[in-house]
């Protein structure tokens, strides 16, 4: 019996040590999300439309510069 009220005793005194600060909530930061911007200039895209402007621009140039053989 002395056993028993000497263990009821010593955690009588230790369990208001342990709800001494009360509950609080614990903080979850959440990390943050970096979402990558998708590029506005694709290098399968440009290639191609230069090669296509390189080209017209030949073409326009050549045909405009062939016309009008008498130069005045």
């Amino acid at each position: 019996m002395r056993k028993l009220f000497l263990t009821a005793a010593a955690l009588s005194f230790a369990a208001p040590a342990a709800f001494a600060g009360g509950y609080e909530k614990p903080v979850i930061e959440a990390e943050p999300v970096v979402v990558a911007a998708p590029s506005t200039s694709n290098p399968a895209l440009v290639v191609p439309a230069v090669l296509l402007l390189a080209i017209a621009v030949a073409a326009g140039g050549s045909s405009s510069s062939s016309t009008g053989g008498s130069g005045s």
